[in-house]
């Protein structure tokens, strides 16, 4: 039996996708506006069911359990690696945790939690994001907080399936993240 896999965002946030590089490319920073720090880079999500993320609460109507649906009310819960490359023996540079609801009838949409910890070349922390999953297009997830290096941080994490067949799912996880001019140290 195959079960839907949602971005944890990430997931969510999954997590990211730091200290390693940038497909291919590394991480880089930029200022703009009025002295905004800013650093963008990518990771990769991989999702296992039932061995990194599982089915918590059955839902109660719509589509069935699939690679890509699950029915409405199912709650979810993850805790996949997140690597500098689509293949899942690159380097792991992100843990992303979290739980997400289906919150769609046709089973493909879901409201996502994640708190992604990054431990990337010159910076070292979490970021948590929130938002509306859909699980076969992309996703902007807000990020909502962080801590360590990003602290007060700002910005979005975007969420896109890279491969959907199989029992391991994987996303591309796309980091936008801005540090406002009072956060940034001197």
């Amino acid at each position: 039996m195959a079960y839907s896999v949602h971005p944890s965002i990430f997931l969510l946030l999954f997590l990211l996708h730091f200290g390693c590089q940038a497909t291919p490319s590394s991480p880089h920073h930029h200022h703009h506006h009025q002295e905004l720090k800013s650093l963008h880079f990518s990771l990769f999500q991989h999702e296992t069911i039932n061995k990194t993320g599982y089915i918590i609460v059955n839902g109660v109507a719509g589509e069935g359990v699939t690679q890509t649906t699950t029915p409405f009310g199912t709650i979810f819960a993850f805790q996949d690696p997140m690597t500098t490359t689509p293949n899942a023996s690159s380097r792991v540079a992100g843990i992303a945790e979290g739980a997400s609801i289906t919150s769609s009838l046709d089973g493909l949409r879901s409201i996502s939690m994640a708190k992604i910890t990054l431990n990337l070349k010159g910076y070292k922390g979490s970021i948590s994001v929130l938002g509306g999953t859909h699980n076969i297009k992309p996703s902007n997830h807000p990020v909502v907080g962080g801590t360590g290096d990003f602290m007060f941080i700002q910005g979005y994490v975007r969420s896109s399936p890279v491969n959907l067949e199989g029992i391991t799912v994987v996303y591309k996880i796309e980091f936008h993240l801005y540090w406002p001019p009072y956060a940034v140290h001197a």
